[in-house]
């Protein structure tokens, strides 16, 4: 069963739509091996996040225009939300005309899927706006084209990801309260997987669907990824260390990184740990509630503290 897709509402008298696209983690990442069409099939678990990037999407004359508030980020074909807009255009046939405002939360390249989860806001917010002409199998279809995690962010539940990450189970998960920490080193993904070791990752147990209790997150944590990673980056190394000493439950690298993670069991825990590091960690640093799929679409856009 594929997560529920978002459900957007347009505001009577209102041209546009605002898109609030969450930031994810994963818990648990397994490589389980590599397809001979060079992708690796996974195994992961993932969850949003309260940190989001935010989209307003307002139709316009035929031509996709996008704008961003960060520079350096690409506002043409280079960007994933105007290859999403492009996409939908060819898909639908459509020519809908769309002006694209991106505001930047989440880091780029950072492990937490921004630029995927931008894109999928993107389709979800045309198809609203088209009539929805998509539905959600077609919206599936499309966001997988488009990268392995776009499909997960176009609904708001935690998820377990098999295949290259388009195969998608719901799951339910508690609201962990994330310090997340950026260090700003450049980590390429597809190094990172390249550079797998796939034998020695045999050894590890693969994760039995059930058979985990998310109360004791610490017990199942993983990320095969970190084996390259932590080994090019020893600092990422220290800071799970240090977090384990601040208290996290659990702590681990989302993605392929250098984005890591500690869960605490309250806003309070995780915004005293982050306080405690801020003398000594300059990065970028911020504290978020895991998204459960229960909350309102209002109700979580504004749970994310910098630190």
């Amino acid at each position: 069963m594929t997560p529920p897709l978002r459900k957007l509402t347009l505001t009577p008298g209102v041209a546009g739509l605002q898109v609030l696209c969450p930031a994810k983690v994963n818990l648990y990442l397994r490589v389980l091996g590599r397809r001979p069409d060079g992708y690796h099939d996974l195994l992961s678990i993932m969850q949003p996040l309260s940190l989001a990037d935010e989209l307003i999407v307002t139709p316009t004359s035929p031509g996709i225009f996008l704008d961003c508030d960060q520079p350096g980020i690409p506002k043409g074909p280079g960007n994933l939300v105007w290859q999403a807009a492009l996409e939908f255009q060819r898909t639908t046939g459509k020519k809908v005309g769309a002006h694209i405002q991106l505001q930047k939360r989440i880091p780029a390249a950072a492990g937490l899927g921004g630029g995927s989860s931008d894109a999928a806001g993107t389709l979800l917010a045309l198809n609203a706006l088209a009539g929805e002409p998509l539905k959600a199998e077609a919206l599936h279809e499309l966001a997988v084209g488009l990268g392995a995690d776009v499909p997960f962010f176009l609904g708001l539940s935690p998820a377990m990801a098999r295949g290259i990450g388009e195969k998608l189970s719901p799951l339910e998960l508690p609201g962990y309260w994330y310090l997340l920490l950026n260090p700003g080193v450049r980590v390429s993904t597809r190094w990172v997987y390249e550079s797998l070791d796939l034998e020695s990752l045999k050894r590890y147990k693969v994760l039995d669907e059930g058979n985990w209790d998310p109360g004791q997150p610490a017990a199942w944590v993983h990320n095969d990824l970190e084996t390259v990673t932590l080994k090019k980056y020893p600092q990422l190394a220290q800071l799970l260390e240090t977090l384990g000493g601040l208290g996290a439950q659990a702590r681990g690298m989302s993605g392929s990184g250098p984005t890591l993670f500690g869960l605490f069991p309250t806003l309070e825990a995780a915004r005293q740990a982050g306080q405690e590091l801020r003398g000594d960690f300059p990065g970028w640093m911020a504290v978020a509630r895991g998204l459960t799929g229960q909350e309102a679409t209002t109700a979580w856009g504004d749970q994310t503290w910098m630190i």
